[in-house]
């Protein structure tokens, strides 16, 4: 059953062309009221807000361009022109970019993009809104596409929509980029790459000098369909209604010629739709639900090949999903950094190893069906680069795991997940200066159940973490460090099969985003009941 619900809620939650939490495990049902807080959700609620921190500005001279005023009734993008600001130079120290969104009425969630020059700069998400009507912003720091503002550009975004007697809300949009001067604390790429068609797949061909290449794929399950809710898929002989050959797990792989070269999990994303539950979401949506953030994958130990100057295959996919299936977008910007005192970087790739595939499923029948799912794998790759500056060598280590436990009552009335992912990578650079090493260690969880009851009262209790620790050392000794850790809780519950207004929906939902490390402290947390924000602290 839950099942055939969440896919009438999200059925049209489809991306075309590509693509923030603690209160305890208390009871929607029965949560104590707090002051100012409604019984039950209305026909209005607290705007859509996050726990993330909002970008940092630097006091010095800004410019606005604005990239997209417009309204997604369809799946028509919107095409306009971008021009570089006039006032502000073409070298600078930010540039960020805000959504600003309106929709009212009833909607599903929507998933989008927006490109500029062919290079994607945002992917999002949508909330569901309210009767009254609700307004959002998305921040995000686009510093690193500098390169792509540098000139005359082509812009297309969508938000894929539909509209009609049912769902009548037209999402309103507003998309700016500001521009500070001055030269920003860290290198911004000099380049921007997108993958070339060609009739024999993607390809790219970087600078002859590159000496520092990073692929990023914004890479999402989505559309409405199974793989939406990849980590929740089972295989034969178990009877659930999202099928996959092998079981949950999945792996973003890059390959450069045919050649493995990137290893990555995926976010478990989940959108305002999610979990068979709008109302978990209203105020306080899922973690990078508004703000999709790209896989990323050191490739400058390929370096050595790519430099040639011709077009090399670059090919991205993701093992698990059944063959000939859709449901994945995953679009690839290129990051480059080029030798500025040579005109031909030359190198070789010296090595690539990689373990097989881990991936076991195990299916357990009984009253409570279970399957319990454990998988992982890791890949090495190293090479060198005669740069200006000396030889350089670079190691990039990836190592992947995932362990999940799955369990549903026939007829799926009872739907529970206990997962968890870690992606550790380790990024070794050797020569031309001191010995350096960035170690980083990303764990994703998600842990809650839906319940229907036999009076159609469906339940939701869901928590999702986002965590990841980054250190940093030069000649083996400490130079910086961070430790994120972004925390949702949600709690809320509904009547089904009945009007709007007869719902008689309750729901708690609380965000604790807490950012520490070598450049400061961060830590803020939200908590809503019935659509109501009843606490905003910051702690730092």
């Amino acid at each position: 059953m839950r099942r055939r619900i969440v896919m009438s809620m999200l059925a049209g939650a489809t991306l075309l062309a590509s693509t923030i939490f603690g209160t305890g495990a208390m009871a929607a049902e029965t949560a104590a009221r707090t002051a100012g807080a409604p019984a039950e959700f209305g026909t209005d609620w607290h705007d859509p807000m996050t726990a993330a921190p909002p970008v940092t500005r630097p006091h010095t001279k800004s410019c606005q361009v604005t990239l997209a005023e417009t309204q997604f009734r369809d799946f028509t993008p919107y095409r306009g022109a971008y021009t570089p600001p006039r006032g502000c130079g073409d070298r600078w120290s930010k540039v960020v970019l805000r959504l600003d969104g309106k929709v009212k009425g009833r909607q599903f969630d929507r998933l989008g993009y927006l490109h500029v020059g062919g290079a994607e700069i945002l992917r999002t998400s949508t909330p569901e809104p309210s009767p009254d009507g609700i307004a959002w912003h998305v921040e995000k720091d686009v510093t690193r596409y500098s390169d792509v503002f540098r000139g005359p550009r082509d812009v297309e975004m969508l938000i894929g929509n539909v509209v009609d007697d049912t769902y009548t809300g037209v999402i309103d949009v507003k998309v700016t980029l500001t521009f500070y001067r001055g030269r920003p604390d860290v290198p911004a790429p000099d380049r921007v790459l997108t993958l070339a068609g060609t009739p024999d797949g993607a390809t790219l061909t970087t600078p002859r000098n590159s000496e520092r290449i990073v692929a990023e794929v914004y890479a999402t399950g989505s559309g409405g369909g199974c793989e939406e809710f990849w980590y929740l898929t089972v295989a034969d002989p178990a009877a659930y209604s999202c099928k996959s050959d092998h079981g949950p797990y999945r792996e973003v792989q890059i390959k450069v010629d045919g050649q493995l070269a990137g290893i990555a999990a995926p976010y478990p994303h989940v959108w305002t739709g999610g979990w068979s539950n709008p109302f978990l979401w209203y105020v306080v949506p899922a973690p990078r639900a508004f703000d999709v953030r790209p896989v990323e994958y050191d490739l400058t130990p390929f370096a050595g090949i790519l430099n040639d100057g011709r077009p090399h295959r670059v090919e991205v996919s993701v093992l698990g999903v059944p063959a000939g299936q859709s449901g994945w977008s995953a679009p690839v910007n290129v990051l480059v950094w080029q030798d500025a005192h040579r005109a031909h970087v030359t190198g070789a790739l010296t090595r690539t190893a990689a373990t097989d595939v881990a991936d076991s499923s195990v299916y357990t029948p009984g009253a409570e069906n279970r399957v319990d799912t454990e998988a992982g794998h890791r890949l090495t790759v190293s090479g060198y680069l005669d740069t200006s500056h000396g030889r350089v060598t670079t190691t990039v280590t990836r190592t992947l795991a995932n362990t999940s436990a799955h369990r549903w009552t026939d007829g799926e009335n009872t739907d529970g997940l206990d997962a968890s992912w870690t992606d550790d990578e380790a990024v070794a650079v050797q020569g031309a200066g001191p010995d350096r090493t960035t170690r980083t260690h990303r764990t994703y969880t998600m842990n809650g159940a839906t319940t229907v009851g036999t009076d159609d009262r469906l339940r939701t209790v869901l928590t999702l973490g986002d965590r990841a620790t980054v250190v940093r050392h030069e000649d083996g000794r400490r130079t910086g460090w961070s430790r994120l850790d972004d925390t949702y809780s949600g709690d809320a519950a509904y009547t089904l099969g009945v009007p709007r207004d007869q719902r008689h929906a309750v729901g708690t939902s609380s965000e604790r985003y807490r950012l520490y490390g070598s450049a400061g402290c961060y830590d803020r947390s939200l908590t809503t009941e019935q659509g109501t924000l009843t606490e905003d602290r910051s702690r730092c």
